[in-house]
């Protein structure tokens, strides 16, 4: 059976989530992000768009390019509130899906044509999602997600495409290779310098030299050149926490000991979440004493998927709960209150730097194990707990 995968798209969400709040806000330069200057732009405007701004530039740049444009800090427990809402409405009605972002889903309707025809059927749910909403939303349909997506971007906003089979090569071959997704800045910047600006002249590439000139991800490159994903969607679950604890084998009173196992911890669990494209707006600390007494705090925090934002809160947690100066045998991190959405939309207060620096050690410990770096405090802690999972 041929698969039919359609990908959602809403249209520059934080801004239509603010617009819809307030029509005043249509139709001028609306900028997204960051309350200073040394925050990045998180969402802007198709206006705004027109004079060079676009997402993770940093906010000064922007008001350099746009000084006339309206500037929003933004309000994440909104977007996630009208995220739901689009997510209820596609689980009312798609046979299976998936939520890949706060903003982005997949639907697969394999084997719908033979009850009702599934482009027909993807448009009146597009319909539906608008009226219900009051937000705009594109799509893209073919017989794969890479397809799907492309088709998505290339055609928005209100995007309504549908790349029949046996047409992939066609229409992806004319794109830039930076509209292939998971092609960054660097890829393609050395794509680029190799001549090779289009899909269709990287199509033309030996798929060993491009293993040889990027590894493993050679072969994706190749694959996705010739529109070849096999990727399944996968079934979308609300996922309630993320928790995780260290037992000592020795029970301490060590407090700078302590802080860094709890800072270990975070950055373990932190790196999990972002793996997973989620942000948490809850955060626990447990400690048991030597005697078993256990005790927890927690606080709510404004969504995030920031390492420094939940090592803060973790150690002011841990110096609030520890007040008894007895031993402590075991201490736990969790987060809570979960939802969808992408790291770099949702920091409204880090600057580029902060951006770029998480996005390289997130991208070496995917590459090599997320054993391979860390914070120099958290340096050979391991052999000092019985568990750490």
């Amino acid at each position: 059976m041929d698969r039919t995968i359609i990908h959602l798209d809403l249209d520059t969400f934080f801004v239509s989530v603010e617009r819809k709040y307030n029509r005043k806000l249509c139709g001028i330069p609306l900028i997204v992000g960051g309350g200073s200057n040394r925050g990045v732009v998180a969402a802007c405007s198709y206006e705004a768009r027109k004079f060079g701004v676009h997402s993770a530039m940093p906010i000064y740049l922007a008001k350099q390019l746009c000084p006339d444009a309206k500037f929003l800090t933004g309000d994440m427990e909104s977007y996630c509130r009208e995220s739901n809402l689009v997510t209820d409405i596609i689980a009312e009605v798609a046979p299976l899906f998936e939520k890949t972002s706060i903003d982005e889903f997949y639907v697969d309707a394999s084997g719908m044509d033979k009850f009702v025809g599934s482009f027909q059927w993807a448009s009146q749910l597009k319909k539906t999602i608008c009226k219900e909403t009051n937000l705009p939303i594109s799509l893209g349909m073919s017989v794969n997600k890479l397809v799907s997506k492309v088709a998505t971007a290339e055609f928005k906003p209100n995007a309504e495409k549908y790349i029949k089979k046996g047409s992939e090569i066609e229409f992806l071959s004319p794109l830039s290779v930076d509209k292939i997704p998971m092609i960054g800045k660097r890829t393609a910047a050395f794509l680029h310098e190799m001549g090779v600006d289009t899909v269709s002249k990287l199509r033309e590439m030996p798929v060993k030299f491009l293993i040889s000139a990027f590894g493993k991800n050679g072969e994706s490159l190749w694959k996705k050149a010739h529109g070849i994903d096999n990727s399944p969607v996968v079934p979308f679950s609300r996922q309630k926490s993320l928790s995780t604890e260290s037992t000592f084998y020795e029970d301490t009173i060590d407090v700078k000991w302590l802080r860094s196992v709890l800072m270990a911890m975070v950055e373990k669990i932190m790196f999990q979440l972002r793996q997973q494209r989620m942000m948490t707006s809850c955060v626990a600390v447990k400690i048991r004493y030597t005697n078993f007494d256990t005790e927890t705090r927690q606080t709510s925090i404004p969504y995030t998927s920031s390492d420094q934002v939940v090592v803060h809160i973790v150690l002011e947690l841990f110096n609030k709960l520890y007040n008894r100066r007895m031993m402590i045998r075991m201490v736990g991190v969790r987060l809570s209150g979960l939802v969808h959405g992408n790291r770099q939309i949702s920091l409204f207060e880090d600057t580029e730097r902060d951006i770029n620096l998480l996005q390289a050690t997130d991208y070496i410990k995917h590459k090599y194990g997320i054993e391979k770096i860390k914070r120099a405090v958290t340096l050979n802690l391991s052999h000092k707990t019985k568990k750490y999972g």
